[in-house]
């Protein structure tokens, strides 16, 4: 999904819900639901959530919600924002908070670039964007989400210290991905070894894309990149 040029590129809805997706809509998202910013608005992302977390960390275009949902089940200590346009993705999510009985999640129905303005400086520890949509037409690279003004708003949000995950099994994207990122000042790759990118982190729960990317003979490749410390404020 994408909306930099002022159109939504890509699905809201797939195949009609099930009823009892629908009821999930109906009665859970309200509650769980962010409202897009308004333009120039300051959000409090520690004040989304029913119980102050101890940190906060972003989901970018979450598909079905499997990685998210056992992100939050495993560090309930955390709020996750959770970003997906795509209503089906949505249903499963809830579905799967529900069968939790999670309650650290909050979603925004809407592309993650409308939020980043938003955040204050620093606040969040960890940010995942897991097998984007990797637009492999050269017109439409323009439309990834990977671009030097989002990383610079990435760099923003992130505080020191805090780990940008990544994850894609098209080459052409991984390399877009490494030459814009290797190339921003604000963040340093973690790998040392051919391992450390091969392999997914013990904590990183798999998605159903990994898998399908894995049964149709592609190999996915696991980046984390962690945001420089900001240099001193001159006294």
């Amino acid at each position: 999904m994408d909306t930099r040029d002022g159109k939504l590129h890509g699905r809201r809805k797939g195949r009609p819900l099930r009823p009892s997706l629908e009821r999930l809509i109906a009665e859970e998202l309200p509650r769980r639901v962010l409202p897009p910013p308004a333009a120039g608005a300051r959000l409090d992302p520690f004040a989304l959530f029913p119980s102050r977390p101890r940190a906060v960390w972003l989901e970018i275009g979450f598909g079905g919600g499997e990685h998210l949902a056992a992100q939050a089940a495993a560090n309930p200590e955390v709020g996750i924002i959770g970003a997906e346009v795509f209503r089906n993705g949505v249903a499963t999510l809830l579905r799967s908070l529900a069968e939790q009985g999670t309650e650290n999640v909050c979603i925004l129905e809407e592309d993650a670039r409308l939020l980043l303005p938003a955040l204050p400086e620093g606040s969040l520890r960890r940010v995942f964007l897991l097998f984007p949509d990797p637009w492999p037409k050269t017109r439409h690279h323009k439309r990834r989400f990977v671009q030097p003004e989002t990383l610079d708003r990435l760099a923003a949000v992130l505080a020191d210290g805090g780990e940008f995950r990544l994850a894609s099994d098209d080459p052409g994207y991984l390399a877009w991905m490494l030459r814009h990122l290797l190339a921003h000042p604000d963040f340093e790759w973690t790998a040392e070894r051919a391992a450390d990118w091969r392999a997914r982190p013990a904590d990183w729960p798999p998605t159903r894309y990994e898998g399908k990317a894995i049964e149709q003979g592609r190999r996915p490749a696991f980046l984390s990149f962690r945001r420089r410390p900001r240099a001193p404020l001159c006294p």
